[in-house]
């Protein structure tokens, strides 16, 4: 058994510039949780595979193609590969989401 801190994880490079950690990776899947404080946001980008999004904590508004939608803890976004999408934090207080790629991605996020 694996059991890992999230919190003692490195905050890994990113284009968004933002917390964001690798929870988990393997050859069939990849994971990381964003935390996007006050006014931060990710940028408008597209993701070679599809995505699937889980909120742990906050309220945030999720972008995927042309809808836009508040969404807050225990909601579940699901956003399909080749759309542009994005994520930011327009509340007073955090926001954690985790990214869940299947399968993992063999070529990187493009920057919209």
């Amino acid at each position: 058994m694996k059991v890992t801190d999230v919190h003692a994880l490195p905050i890994g490079p990113n284009p968004h510039h933002v917390d964001a950690r690798k929870i988990y990776d393997t050859e069939h899947a990849t994971a990381v949780v964003i935390t996007l404080r006050p006014g931060e946001g990710l940028k408008r980008h597209i993701t070679p595979v599809d995505v699937f999004f889980y909120v742990l904590d906050g309220t945030g508004i999720v972008e995927i193609g042309d809808e836009r939608q508040s969404v807050d803890r225990d909601h579940i976004v699901e956003s399909p590969a080749g759309i542009p999408h994005r994520w930011s934090n327009e509340g007073d207080a955090d926001f954690r989401v985790l990214v869940v790629k299947v399968p993992r991605p063999t070529t990187g996020t493009k920057l919209l």
